[in-house]
């Protein structure tokens, strides 16, 4: 890299990863973000392509005078929506990480490319297991299956690269602050406002999650080691709460908010397929309440009795340390008072205290 200011090119600058790795990489980093739709003013500079179109969207020249310029490249850019279908998904998250991976090799750069945690539990998906996906319009095999094509095609490239695999991110681990909700958050705010009567979840499951800001400062710290291969876990690990311990940081926090929430019950997913669905749900529920229902069956799915994901943290010097159990919990709460002051589900002041509470089951 260059020894005065080592310049990175950012994909997906303004989504969370990219917008938490902004606030973390030092001022010595020349940051030009690669943007499509949404600027990124914050960047030293920003130039518009499209990860999908041949030479990422750039004319011949800008092209060839950015290769020349770039030590880095972090590749943070994904399709991480589970309803997009496969090709949306494939096209960005395969075919966009090889066209990154091409431009990598042409300006002789290292890749970091971020992927998921979670393709290390691809086979658990509902469609892989033969159960029945419902109503369900989230399918993670399509995200799964691209991403994990997606780390095919940066090790197949033959360039200096690493794999960077978190698992759910969640807002700042300090202020919960992030810019754009997560399927995790959608759980939560349901469980805000009291709309979700159980979870189809062995209580024992690990919930695996990290903040924005522990996934940012492995990156930065990756560049600044220079490292060029391998893959990194950003994972909570072993320290992973178990579903059952998420749910007490919600009834808490719901407690500090004022909010009286009766807590959903945990279901395995054997009495949900066998008894619940068929006999309570599928007769009695709209349509779109019962899609929503078998959206949450398919995320879960990912999470029930798996296997604990290995972990990085505490490994990369200059990096972010191993996690504790009451960490998480800290910054679990932060994401959900966060959420609650976002979405006025009882306002909270900048201290986390409520000062008002939203009726239950009613939108503020």
């Amino acid at each position: 890299m260059s020894a005065s200011r080592p310049t990175v090119l950012l994909t997906g600058a303004s989504g969370v990863l990219g917008t938490a790795l902004l606030a973390e990489l030092p001022s010595s980093c020349h940051v030009t973000a690669l943007v499509h739709t949404c600027p990124c003013p914050i960047a030293d500079d920003q130039l518009t392509g499209d990860l999908t179109a041949p030479g990422l969207g750039l004319d011949r020249e800008t092209y060839q005078a950015l290769a020349r310029q770039v030590d880095a490249v972090v590749h943070c850019a994904a399709v991480t929506d589970f309803t997009r279908g496969p090709e949306a998904t494939h096209a960005t998250n395969e075919a966009g990480t090889r066209a990154v991976a091409e431009f990598a090799a042409d300006a002789g750069a290292t890749l970091y490319h971020v992927s998921t945690a979670f393709v290390a539990r691809h086979e658990l998906t509902r469609s892989r297991l033969g159960r029945d996906i419902g109503e369900a319009s989230a399918r993670p095999e399509d995200y799964l299956d691209s991403k994990r094509a997606g780390e095919q095609v940066v090790r197949d490239s033959g360039i200096p690269a690493v794999i960077i695999r978190p698992s759910i991110v969640i807002g700042d681990s300090r202020t919960g602050q992030i810019s754009a909700f997560q399927g995790l958050h959608n759980i939560l705010q349901m469980l805000l406002r009291g709309l979700m009567p159980l979870v189809p979840l062995p209580a024992t499951s690990l919930i695996d999650f990290v903040p924005q800001d522990l996934v940012a400062r492995t990156i930065s710290a990756l560049i600044a080691e220079e490292r060029q291969d391998g893959e990194v876990w950003v994972t909570a690990g072993p320290q992973a709460l178990r579903a059952e311990q998420v749910m007490d940081v919600v009834a808490d926090t719901c407690a500090e908010l004022g909010l009286i929430r009766k807590m959903p019950r945990f279901v395995g997913t054997d009495m949900v397929d066998r008894l619940i669905r068929p006999v309570f749900l599928a007769d009695g529920l709209p349509d779109r309440m019962l899609r929503r229902f078998d959206d949450m069956l398919a995320m879960t799915a990912l999470f029930a009795d798996a296997p604990t994901f290995p972990t990085s943290l505490g490994e990369l010097p200059g990096g972010p340390p191993p996690v504790t159990r009451s960490r998480m919990d800290s910054a679990l709460r932060s994401s959900i008072l966060y959420l609650a002051e976002t979405k006025r589900i009882g306002e909270v002041t900048a201290t986390g205290s409520s000062v008002r509470t939203a009726p239950a089951g009613v939108p503020a």
